[in-house]
Formats: C-alpha cells, structure tokens, sequence
C-alpha cells in the first residue's frame, strides 16, 4: 500500500538535497551528520508512505470500481486502518524533520499539507494536480538541502527541476486507466527536455558536466524509451510503463545531481537504489 518502490526514489530526492547542501564537500562524517542523514531519510520514509496511504483513504470508493486490486477495495486493509496507518507515517515525517532542525520540520509539514491537498482535491484538477504533485516532490528535495539549513536559500530554485519534472509524470498518468492523448505526452516530452537541460546547465556551470552525463545519459534513456512507446501506442498499458519509469528514473536524476555538485561518492551510492528499487517495483504496485 505504501508503494516501496516509490519510497526508494524519495529517499534518493532527500540524498541527491544533501549532496547540494555541500554537507559532506569536505568528506567529514562526524556522528552528527550521519545522525541528520538518517533522520531526514526516516522522514521522507514516513511522508512518502503516509502521502500514498491518504491517497487511497480517498479514493477508496474509485478504486472499487477501476482499481479493484487496490488493498482497501479487495478488503486487505480497512479504512480506518488505512487511515491510522497514514496518520501515523506522517507523524513520522514531520518528527524526524524535527529532531534535525525547525527548518527541515517547517519543510516536512509543508510537504504533508501539500500531499494530503493534492490526495483530496487537487488531483482532480488537470492543471493544479501535476503542480501539486511536483510541488511535493519539490519540497522533498529541499528537505535534504535543509540539513544545513542556510543552504535552502542559497539553492532553492533547484526545486523548481522536480517539479516540472513529476508534473510531467502526473501529466501522463492520467491516460493510465483509459488510454491518453497524444498531445499531453508531446508537452510531457518537452518538460523532460527542459529537466535535462537544467541540469545540464548546472552541472556545467559547476564543472562537472561530464560526471553529470554519466547518471543523465541512462536517465535520459530510461524515460524517452518508454515515452516514445507510450506515444507511438497511447494504450493504458503502455502509459503505465511511462509512469512507472518516469518515476524510477528520479533515482538516476537524483545520482546526477549529486555528481553535479562534486559528491561522486554519493551519486553512486544513490545509483545503488535503483535495482532496489526495480525489485520492488515488480513486487509492488508503482502508480
């Protein structure tokens, strides 16, 4: 229910955060830090799951009818568990945040108002939904910048990347059930596009372009691939995978972020997420 999965990749968001904040430009891992880390990857953990519980508490009657295998509707769980279990998973988030500082607290709650928002009402919406869902996507990246939290000012804009980017994948995930259009998968392309382009721009401002392209180029692949299948076929199945790898994928373009920002070590280590993540997404539903 919690979607491991998609779990991983948000781990990989807060990894990809701290690597921008320039906590570790120095290679010290003092207790503290590692401390801070674990926390913020506790708190993504909690906010990640509770986020995708809510959203099937609400969607609970839908489900019934185009999402029967959904856990609520086959009866694994009840709503009210459902609910508890959501309750506490952001309970989870929101304290972790703020054992590390009020910042990251600030951005934690932030990001569990934005979800419950997008799980309640703003996924019905062709425009607010996408913005809602990169918008919380957005905020998690700022959650890892914020274990120094002076550092949120300083990169910020940063956030704007996954934003567009998930919008994109929200986008096209609304064809999953039905079938999409063709139209939304081109303007989904070009927002691909731009991600790439941003952080190209970055990494090579930074010097480190050539790092960057190591993660970027199989991230490039991994989403065209599957897009341009989506586009030649709009079927739901089809569009399914284009979700399902547009989400994976956040894992490599978290990776070139890192690398983008002089912390090889840890692109790799986020790279490391990506099997688990493969592995998960074929036990347990992705979208």
């Amino acid at each position: 229910m919690v979607r491991p999965a998609n779990i991983v990749t948000s781990v990989a968001d807060v990894l990809a955060g701290i690597a921008i904040s320039g906590v570790l430009v120095n290679g010290d891992l003092s207790t503290n830090k590692i401390s801070k880390i674990l926390l913020l990857c506790v708190s993504t953990i909690g906010l990640y799951g509770g986020g995708v519980v809510f959203n099937d508490v609400f969607d609970a009657d839908l489900d019934k009818v185009e999402r029967p295998e959904r856990p609520i509707p086959r009866g694994d769980i009840s709503l009210k568990e459902a609910t508890f279990l959501g309750i506490i998973l952001l309970l989870t988030g929101v304290i972790g945040a703020l054992l590390v500082n009020a910042v990251s607290a600030i951005l934690a709650l932030s990001i569990a108002i934005t979800a419950l928002l997008y799980d309640k009402w703003s996924k019905h919406n062709s425009i607010a939904g996408p913005l809602n869902m990169g918008f919380c996507r957005g905020l998690n990246l700022l959650l890892g910048i914020s274990i120094i939290s002076s550092s949120v000012a300083a990169w910020w804009s940063i956030a704007v990347v996954p934003v567009i980017y998930i919008a994109a994948i929200t986008m096209i995930s609304r064809g999953e059930v039905h079938g999409g259009k063709k139209s939304t998968l081109y303007f989904a392309a070009f927002f691909y596009l731009v991600v790439i382009g941003s952080i190209l721009f970055v990494s090579s401002r930074r010097g480190m372009i050539w790092w960057s392209l190591v993660f970027l180029l199989p991230f490039s692949w991994m989403i065209f691939s599957a897009l341009i299948r989506a586009i030649l076929k709009t079927s739901p199945k089809n569009i399914g995978k284009a979700v399902k790898s547009g989400v994976i994928a956040l894992i490599l373009m978290n990776a070139s972020w890192a690398a983008a920002f002089s912390a090889i070590a840890l692109a790799f280590l986020i790279l490391l997420l990506l099997p688990v993540s493969l592995w998960l997404a074929k036990l347990f539903a992705v979208t």
